[in-house]
């Protein structure tokens, strides 16, 4: 249970997300491709950067102790994953995954609020950019309080990129 998250709110609709390292590479590698195909075919692009990354690039991320990585499983099997990078006060989310036929039960909003509630103390800010075709999460980063920044071009679409400052909890009303 140690590596157990605590529940991150009403959203949740599956096991609390569990702490991923080096040794979920491989399934965090297969997950990741499966999920960004869609989001490749929608942009165009299928060189986007999830899709070439190599498993040991991806065990390296997961060994980071700057990164901070989340998952859920059900019934053992891995369906959606989140890295957070903490540099300095800001925690750059990425890679932020739900396996194809698990899209669209609240599994990707619940684990980000989950990984930003169990991110370290220092960080004021979250960041994260997606493809201005991904109109789904384009959704869902407006829906849990992400705010446009701006957009850089990248091929023949945008990346649109968010930011969202931390919320800090007061403590109970008196």
């Amino acid at each position: 249970m140690d590596r157990q998250l605590g529940h991150p709110g009403p959203l949740m609709t599956s096991p609390p997300p569990l702490r991923l390292g080096p040794v979920d590479a491989g399934e965090v590698l297969t997950l990741q491709r499966a999920a960004y195909v869609p989001e490749a075919r929608a942009h165009g692009d299928l060189d986007l950067p999830p899709l070439l990354e190599t498993f040991e690039q991806t065990k390296d991320a997961l060994g980071d102790p700057a990164c901070f990585a989340w998952g859920i499983r059900e019934a053992g099997r891995l369906v959606a994953s989140v890295r957070i990078v903490v540099d300095g006060e800001a925690g750059l989310v990425g890679r932020l995954i739900v396996a194809p036929d698990r899209q669209g039960h609240g599994l990707g909003s619940s684990l980000l609020l989950a990984a930003e509630a169990a991110t370290p103390p220092t960080v004021t800010v979250f960041r994260l950019f997606t493809g201005d075709r991904s109109v789904g999460p384009l959704r869902m980063y407006a829906k849990l309080g992400y705010v446009e920044t701006h957009r850089t071009p990248e091929a023949h679409y945008e990346l649109v990129h968010f930011e969202k400052p931390r919320v800090r909890s007061t403590g109970p009303v008196r």
